[in-house]
């Protein structure tokens, strides 16, 4: 974080000192979990489903923090006493990221694909960038990145998620991006906004958010995206990002494209990185007003492996089966695009190639019908064999069954015990296995197992 004393916190956060030294300084980063403390760091208690914060602020100043953002004191322990300790974060993150001059902030947004290119673009800048590892990209995750900021960054990557409408122009308000990249509109949360139209007006709300004279990136030509290019404020320049030509995969599903008689070839595996790429050229390369220059901009693209846990990992064990952990999210289209991934990697059919499938969460009334389609989908892909785990996912075996013969056969499992137990039976050098679901399901689980053996 950039160093304030703790005065200077109260200040920033409208609280009142309890049991601190004003002039004692934050400089190391802030914390809501106090196992990960470090000396001049600051501890926020915040109250969980299991715990509450302020009941670890003695550990965490013992750990090291200089102090805590506290709702009530804690006797003996440092202290900024403010009403609503998230509320103080927030409050914290918008100075501490705003303060002159503000880094070059990027914010990324979009159904799919917003960890994956955050993670490229970061990759991209370079030296001196600001992005979270993960999915920090809520109401608690957004400001704790902000707070890391320190006087050597010179850009910001920031992801924005919504849950309803409202909810990016809230995280808007603590980080306002000087370019906003909005990816797609697809069908995650499409239970809890009610329609891709619903979806669309949150996703918008970044667009609405970035700073006189910045830049849209708008990453699909559906017209729900390039919609948005109306509600860009006055004197911001608005973007469409361009089609690549001549896209192909290699036997390992990592892509290839064409652009401006280019040749880019991605580490990253999935024919979908390819948007994800070319949402990142358009925000970073100075052809289109961006700080790199366009043939490093190229260069660093054919350089970047992923940096986030979970998403199209792919690793072969010592005995020659490959897993590939896409179990951190799922939704329809970052399904598809795994499964169409899966089957290039079978390299024609010369590799087995099993899909280990779980349930797609926040569907609403379109959710049975969803995974019946992800069902119908693995049979047209050939994909040698279906394992479905959990009852909630049982439409996907129900599509694979209803769409006819296939050359293999579909397992419905009722757990992650059940379906290591078979694919320890059943997997053989050579064999590739995807492993994907919503993050409720825990099917990160099983591919930690599978690797867990191979070692």
């Amino acid at each position: 974080m950039i160093p304030l004393s703790l005065a200077e916190v109260a200040e920033v956060v409208g609280g009142a000192l309890a049991g601190a030294d004003g002039g004692a300084r934050v400089t190391g980063e802030v914390q809501v979990d106090s196992r990960l403390v470090e000396a001049g760091g600051l501890f926020v208690a915040l109250p969980g489903e299991r715990t509450d914060g302020h009941d670890h602020v003695a550990g965490a100043v013992a750990a090291g923090a200089v102090g805590a953002l506290v709702a009530r004191p804690v006797p003996g322990s440092p202290c900024v006493v403010v009403p609503d300790a998230l509320v103080a974060l927030q409050a914290l993150a918008r100075h501490v990221l705003a303060a002159p001059p503000q880094p070059l902030t990027f914010g990324v947004t979009g159904s799919s694909g917003k960890t994956s290119t955050k993670d490229l673009l970061a990759h991209v800048l370079g030296d001196g960038t600001l992005a979270p590892t993960g999915s920090f990209n809520n109401e608690v995750g957004l400001p704790l990145t902000c707070t890391r900021r320190t006087p050597a960054t010179a850009q910001a990557v920031l992801e924005y998620s919504a849950r309803g409408v409202g909810h990016i122009a809230f995280l808007a308000g603590i980080a306002r991006p000087h370019v906003g990249i909005v990816l797609n509109v697809g069908s995650a949360h499409l239970g809890e906004f009610g329609s891709r139209e619903g979806i669309a007006r949150a996703k918008g709300e970044l667009v609405e958010a970035v700073l006189p004279g910045g830049r849209v990136v708008l990453g699909s030509d559906d017209p729900l995206v390039t919609g948005m290019a109306a509600r860009a404020g006055e004197g911001v320049r608005v973007q469409q990002v361009a089609q690549p030509d001549d896209v192909r995969l290699d036997a390992g599903g990592r892509p290839t494209f064409r652009v401006d008689g280019d040749e880019v070839s991605l580490q990253l595996v999935g024919a979908h990185q390819v948007d994800n790429a070319m949402a990142v050229l358009t925000a970073a390369s100075d052809r289109h007003g961006g700080p790199v220059p366009h043939a490093d901009v190229l260069a660093r693209l054919a350089t970047a492996v992923p940096r986030s846990r979970w998403r199209m990992e792919v690793t072969e064990r010592a005995d020659g089966v490959t897993v590939v952990n896409d179990a951190y999210n799922a939704n329809p289209e970052s399904m598809r695009a795994a499964l169409k991934a899966l089957a290039v990697m079978g390299d024609g059919k010369r590799r087995r190639t099993v899909a280990v499938l779980g349930p797609m969460a926040e569907l609403g009334d379109d959710a049975r019908e969803a995974h019946m389609d992800l069902g119908r989908l693995v049979v047209r892909l050939d994909v040698t064999q279906l394992v479905v785990v959990g009852e909630e996912a049982g439409g996907i075996h129900a599509g694979a069954v209803l769409e006819g013969s296939w050359g293999s056969e579909s397992l419905h499992v009722p757990d992650v015990d059940a379906a290591l137990a078979l694919l320890r039976a059943e997997l053989a050098p050579g064999d590739v296995v995807l492993v994907k679901a919503s993050r409720s399901a825990g099917l990160e689980r099983l591919a930690a197992a599978l690797l867990e053996e191979s070692a």
